[in-house]
């Protein structure tokens, strides 16, 4: 949600490509096109793409989704190269589109180790984009933004306020409970809270642990 509102802040049209892997918190799907909704944004697609089929992570297979506390070591819930995969899916819409610029929202500070979240993934895309599309034979170049990657969580809830987006409308729990509050304890949530916390700024989020 912050990386596209930075985006259309600094004059790009934003198309917006929501991956729909058949993860376990779809929720997250709905969340997406709230926000692109809200954010006026150009065209948002919503590609199928199951990861199930492969398993292999917490998000994508029948292995629970840990709960007490973010560790040092990469976690279960690691989907298997997902970030190259999306960003290869961005890269051939964007070259569809005549684009040449993708963003993502990764950060490498506040987060549980995954290794495609990392500067040297961002660069190493971008070279690869440069060798694997007709733009870069023709002597274009693809530019990724990653605009959140060595911010704090406090700091991005920041941005959020300062673009003036709605906290409630986006969504960080990998395990959702029935009754669609966020769980409050994964991984994904505890560095969720830690940041609005830091930054003493309302999440509006529902949590189950609350009550």
């Amino acid at each position: 949600m912050v990386c596209a509102a930075l985006a259309r802040e600094q004059g790009f049209r934003v198309l917006a490509l929501t991956i729909d892997y058949n993860q376990r918190h779809r929720v997250e799907i709905e969340a997406a096109q709230a926000i692109a909704k809200a954010l006026g944004v150009e065209r948002q697609v919503i590609l199928p793409l199951d990861l199930r089929q492969f398993g292999g992570s917490a998000l994508t297979a029948d292995i629970a989704v840990p709960k007490d506390g973010v560790g040092d070591d990469i976690p279960v819930t690691y989907v298997p190269a997902r970030n190259l995969v999306f960003l290869s899916l961005a890269l051939a819409w964007a070259e569809a589109a005549g684009a040449s610029d993708l963003f993502i929202g990764v950060n490498a500070l506040d987060y549980s180790g995954y290794p495609d979240c990392r500067p040297e993934f961002i660069g190493g895309f971008e070279n690869l984009a440069r060798v694997a599309t007709k733009l870069g034979d023709q002597g274009g170049t693809v530019r990724v933004h990653a605009p959140l990657q060595h911010l704090k969580k406090s700091e991005i809830a920041q941005e959020a306020a300062r673009l003036g987006l709605d906290p409630a409308a986006s969504w960080s729990c990998y395990d959702p409970l029935p009754d669609g509050r966020a769980c409050g304890v994964c991984d994904s949530c505890r560095l969720r809270r830690a940041g609005f916390d830091a930054a003493g700024i309302e999440d509006g989020t529902k949590y189950g642990d609350d009550g």
